[in-house]
Parts: C-alpha cells; sequence; structure tokens
C-alpha cells in the first residue's frame, strides 16, 4: 500500500471505458530522501590545460598480474571494484581493496595484483586536451 501514497505525477489513463488516476502521498509523509552520501576522495589539482578530455576506464588483472613500468597520459582518482591490488607510483607502494580510492599522480608506476582472484578497478584519467 506504501506504493500507493507515493508522489505521482496526476494523469488520466483511458482503459476499455475506465479512468484512473494517481493520488498524492498520505498526509504526513514526504517525498523519499535523497540518499546519503559519501566523499571517498577530495583533490586540488592543478590542471596542465584549461580544457581536458576525461577517460573512464575499466581494468582487470589476472591473479598474480604485473603490470611494467609506465605512465598513463594524465593524473586522476582510481577505484578499486574488486581484489587486491599493489600500487606503486611515485616511490610509494600501498595495497588496495574493493571500495578503496587513491589518486595516481601520472607519474610513472606499477600495479601488481596481489589477490588470488581477478583483480578490477576504474580509472577516471584527466588528459589534457591536443
Amino acid at each position: 500500500m506504501k506504493q500507493c501514497r507515493r508522489v505521482f505525477l496526476l494523469m488520466g489513463i483511458s482503459l476499455v471505458g475506465m479512468t484512473m488516476v494517481a493520488v498524492g502521498p498520505a498526509k504526513g509523509e514526504g517525498l523519499p530522501k535523497m540518499p546519503p552520501r559519501q566523499v571517498l576522495l577530495q583533490k586540488e589539482v592543478d590542471l596542465a590545460a584549461p580544457r581536458i578530455t576525461a577517460n573512464v576506464i575499466r581494468v582487470s588483472f589476472l591473479p598474480g598480474y604485473k603490470t611494467p613500468l609506465h605512465t598513463h597520459e594524465g593524473p586522476g582518482p582510481r577505484y578499486v571494484l574488486k581484489g587486491n591490488l599493489k600500487v606503486e607510483d611515485g616511490g610509494a607502494s600501498h595495497v588496495y581493496g574493493p571500495g578503496d580510492v587513491f589518486w595516481e599522480s601520472g607519474q610513472e608506476m606499477m600495479i601488481e595484483n596481489v589477490g588470488g582472484t581477478e583483480a578490477e578497478m576504474v580509472i577516471f584519467e584527466m588528459v589534457a586536451r591536443k
């Protein structure tokens, strides 16, 4: 019955000669509250250019896989979806797990899947437009 009390747009629907009209919330019942928000990472960034291209990239790592030393086109936050990843970036080394967010500097780095299962992460990359 709660569904009947939710806010709907007033509408008329004609079905086989019948008209149905949706109603608003019951007295004392308001609109649903916004879902809770949690800031996972906040960082001030000086961009290399006034305009960037934002890339969102999903990457999977097989158990034991280690990338070679490499760089990305731009820095940005990285979000671990599953697994455990050891990240060596800018001379520091950390292990991140599901739900962890970290900042990749854009310097030379390596990532290794140190868990026993496949690992996945999402790369949010900020690249200067050409």
